[in-house]
């Protein structure tokens, strides 16, 4: 799928794991349920960084393009090691490690430990990393006319402002993980859900998505995981921007009613 309804997908995602929050009586204040809906959405667009010409690539100028390179040759890297018989050649690394179950918790985990380790510093370069995204992603009509530094400053602004919020007492800087010491590494779990919601939209596109990697399944250990070839897509296509769009935001409204106790 194309990086808006990506970005939309993630947010719903996240808006409707606070419904399942509330349901297991862990209910999300009102500000980790909207951080969590940003993050998760930009956090949606980090697998495609082994492309260049996706949003993330071009989001933070030379540094993400230089990044998209070298996560590009290390996919690659990891799919020519790791392949078997069954798995085809390839000249490149898109859609490989980037897009599987293992990546996406990876990236999670590291975001939680620069959060726990870094300090207000740590949680403010997450969160500005993530809100750029989520600007890219859900505003990219705007995004796009506008200039990078304009975006990166919104995105800063963003990330000073969430950081103060969540600080305050029962706003949720420890939600979840409740122990001292343990504040704000709940912001791994919508990176981790962003970038698996990612890979299961890409599943639904005619190629496919070897999300299981590397859990082989028969002659592949990238297999392709997706619905049978006619229910499949195209990235970009009317089904995307028409159907599946509109879809998430009607899911990600309902998702928000219920993390707040409206319906339910």
């Amino acid at each position: 799928m194309m990086g808006p309804a990506h970005a939309l997908s993630g947010a719903a995602a996240w808006l409707g794991a606070g419904a399942l929050a509330l349901s297991l009586d862990r209910p999300m204040p009102w500000p980790v349920l909207l951080t969590g809906a940003l993050i998760c959405a930009g956090a949606a667009l980090a697998p495609d960084l082994d492309h260049k010409a996706a949003t993330i690539s071009r989001a933070f100028g030379p540094v993400s393009r230089n990044l998209c390179e070298v996560i590009d040759k290390l996919s690659y890297a990891a799919y020519k090691s790791t392949r078997k018989k069954g798995d085809p050649r390839r000249s490149g690394g898109h859609r490989t490690l980037t897009h599987t179950w293992l990546w996406a918790v990876m990236c999670g985990a590291g975001a939680a430990g620069i959060c726990a380790l870094g300090g207000r510093w740590g949680v403010l370069g997450v969160l500005f990393v993530h809100m750029v995204l989520a600007i890219e992603g859900l505003l990219w009509r705007h995004a796009r006319v506008s200039s990078d530094v304009l975006v990166w400053l919104l995105g800063a602004t963003s990330a000073w402002m969430i950081a103060d919020i969540l600080d305050r007492p029962g706003n949720g800087a420890g939600w979840l993980f409740t122990e001292p010491g343990q504040e704000y590494l709940w912001i791994g779990v919508p990176i981790v859900l962003g970038a698996l919601v990612h890979c299961i939209g890409d599943a639904l596109t005619v190629s496919g998505c070897p999300i299981l990697w590397p859990i082989p399944v028969g002659r592949k250990r990238w297999y392709p995981i997706g619905p049978p070839k006619a229910m499949r897509f195209r990235a970009g296509s009317w089904v995307e921007l028409k159907v599946l769009s509109p879809v998430f935001m009607v899911l990600g409204g309902i998702g928000a009613l219920g993390a707040l106790g409206y319906i339910g």
